[in-house]
């Protein structure tokens, strides 16, 4: 099992920043893939962003040219610097990890942290 524990939520005014961190531990695997996800009132959980073992990086296109993912992989640890935030940006949000188990990918998850963007 693997255990993800998130921190750095809040409350932001529109266009200010927040970081999010997200620590695994457990049975860790050097291969995998972090990655942070949210889901608003209503709506589906989406991909944010994410970052495999190589630093190889995806974001939502919503994102883009705002938040930055970043890991590091000695400490387990997966960051999300959110700038520019957006009232829209506002979520609960979730760390995730992927590890390959054989053949088969299995994901773990963090218990959410709120972020919330005033106008």
């Amino acid at each position: 099992q693997v255990q993800l524990v998130e921190s750095g939520g809040g409350l932001v005014q529109a266009g200010g920043s927040l970081r999010l961190s997200c620590a695994a531990s457990g049975s860790i695997f050097a291969i995998n893939t972090m990655g942070w996800h949210r889901q608003a009132p209503g709506k589906q959980r989406e991909l944010v962003a994410a970052i495999d073992n190589n630093g190889y990086t995806n974001y939502a296109d919503s994102v883009k040219g705002r938040f930055t993912i970043s890991k590091d992989n000695a400490k387990n640890t997966v960051h999300l610097q959110m700038n520019s935030l957006k009232p829209e940006d506002t979520a609960v949000y979730y760390c995730s990890r992927d590890q390959l188990y054989g053949l088969a990918s299995r994901r773990f998850w963090g218990q959410g942290t709120q972020v919330t963007v005033s106008s």
